[in-house]
């Protein structure tokens, strides 16, 4: 019986790294690898080994024998990667690994002296930097983080009711205690430590501080209250530190959440979850007291484009449709939103459809998650404080609130360049300069989940090696260890 790989796939490829006979796919070294919503196990070609459920990191591979009702969709969605692709010429034999000559990515010189390195930031692009250093070279590591708890986006981004996801945080925490790893928290570069100083105490610096800025329609009525971003939603449930604890009302009947990709659908779950569900998750203490007694009974989605274009990935898309308790709709407005399509448009195919009045209150009963695709927001409405949002086709939805979640980009750092029109520090591999490195979002632009900065990160980091290598860093020796001390 073969396995399946299902919802929380971070696509790290460790489980790529196990398989004896090469069923995983996209591969590291495939074109595909990194654009798809997960990896996917070719039913053909598994043997029943269970190594790679043995090494994935966030629990997210079982027997499909073994697979709950909610999942037991990924059986198809898995075998569906795999058609119309030849079996491999091995007469339908294990199509194990080829042997080919060793490869040596990463020449390092055998006298070249232990690297002094900080690496900014502990979420899961520079803890893929940390894991490669300690890993596989001999080099000490300062991680440095400006909050006073480690995680970045796995502690704080990732919903509450993923804890499979969450999970690979205790992967990145084992390299906490490590020998060769100081933690410094609670140490802002700009703020308590210079960029310039940070490079004459180090080797060498890795940047991962991610994108946490959200970015803005650009619409009139931006700026009213109740009308707030996503990254304040997420960081309130998550209980992070910059977030207040009143930082969310949820007051109003309906919340509208402009946007279509994966934090929008989890801003929707959680607003409409059962509190009951979410007790004893991570979700912060007092966002679920906030929920226990929440007004919201409706929130609306809205994509500019339509379902088959929509950001969100399949998985979470499903993880929508298979909840019990709330009542999931598509807008009948326009027609385009019903054709039966393949991919994440087909998953919508048995989803009630209804024309809605957005100008009456949202139905009583059972909460809801309303979907309305070609939707464009104009202008948000009101006195002071939210009471609509304009459509660019004229309509207007009465609400209270208005989320948005149409993406992130990264703030300058004061000491590095930036590029304002993609939101990230200029690169070539993850080269700033001999010296300066970026990982992450911060690198490549907000795309890509968590298992996408492992390549990320081993680019980055054979981009530092080089350079030691080549002799182009200049040597702190032990400077580092003094700055620590302070």
């Amino acid at each position: 019986m073969a396995f399946a790989i299902t919802q929380t796939c971070c696509t790290d490829a460790s489980c790529v790294a196990v398989c004896p006979v090469n069923c995983i796919h996209p591969t590291p070294d495939e074109p595909d690898f990194g654009t798809t919503d997960m990896l996917y196990v070719d039913p053909r070609t598994c043997i029943d080994c269970g190594a790679c459920a043995d090494a994935c990191p966030v629990d997210a591979i079982f027997p499909v024998d073994a697979l709950t009702e909610p999942l037991k969709s990924y059986v198809d969605i898995n075998a569906e990667y795999y058609e119309g692709k030849a079996l491999p010429d091995m007469d339908a034999s294990p199509n194990f690994h080829a042997w080919g000559p060793p490869s040596f990515h990463r020449l390092i010189p055998s006298d070249l002296a232990p690297l002094d390195v900080a690496v900014v930031g502990t979420g899961p692009a520079g803890m893929y930097a940390v894991q490669d250093l300690l890993s596989h070279t001999n080099a000490s590591v300062t991680l440095v983080d400006r909050l006073p708890v480690a995680g970045g986006l796995i502690r704080f981004g990732v919903a509450p009711d993923h804890p499979a996801t969450k999970r690979i945080g205790e992967v990145f925490a084992r390299f906490h205690s490590h020998p060769r790893l100081r933690l410094r928290l609670g140490v802002e570069v700009g703020r308590d430590v210079t960029a310039d100083e940070l490079a004459r105490r180090h080797d060498a610096v890795i940047y991962a501080v991610g994108a946490a800025v959200a970015r803005d329609m650009g619409i009139p009525g931006e700026d009213l209250a109740g009308s707030i971003a996503a990254t304040t939603v997420v960081g309130w449930y998550n209980g992070h530190p910059d977030v207040l604890a009143d930082a969310v009302d949820l007051s109003a009947e309906r919340v509208v959440v402009v946007g279509n990709g994966n934090v929008a659908l989890d801003v929707a779950r959680i607003l409409t979850a059962d509190p009951a569900t979410l007790a004893g998750t991570s979700i912060a203490p007092h966002a679920l007291a906030a929920l226990r007694s929440s007004k919201v009974r409706e929130v609306v989605l809205l994509g500019r484009r339509g379902p088959g274009d929509a950001a969100y990935t399949r998985p979470e898309l499903l993880a929508l449709t298979g909840q019990d308790a709330v009542d999931l709709v598509v807008d009948a407005h326009d027609p385009r939103a019903g054709a039966a399509e393949d991919g994440k448009a087909a998953l919508l195919r048995d989803v009630r459809r209804e024309t809605v009045d957005w100008s009456a209150a949202p139905p009583h009963g059972r909460r809801r998650i309303v979907l309305r695709f070609h939707a464009t927001p104009a202008a948000v409405i009101g006195d002071g404080e939210v009471r609509g949002l304009r459509l660019t086709d004229g309509v207007e939805i009465t609400t209270g609130r208005v989320v948005r979640a149409i993406g992130h980009r990264a703030t300058p750092l004061s000491g590095l360049p930036f590029d304002d029109d993609s939101g990230t520090i200029p690169n070539t591999g993850g080269r700033v300069r001999p010296g300066t490195y970026v990982v992450g979002w911060v690198k490549r632009g907000p795309s890509g989940g968590i298992g996408a900065n492992r390549a990320c990160a081993e680019e980055t980091v054979g981009a530092l090696l080089a350079d030691a290598a080549a002799g182009l860093l200049n040597p702190t020796r032990g400077r580092g260890r003094r700055f620590l001390r302070r």
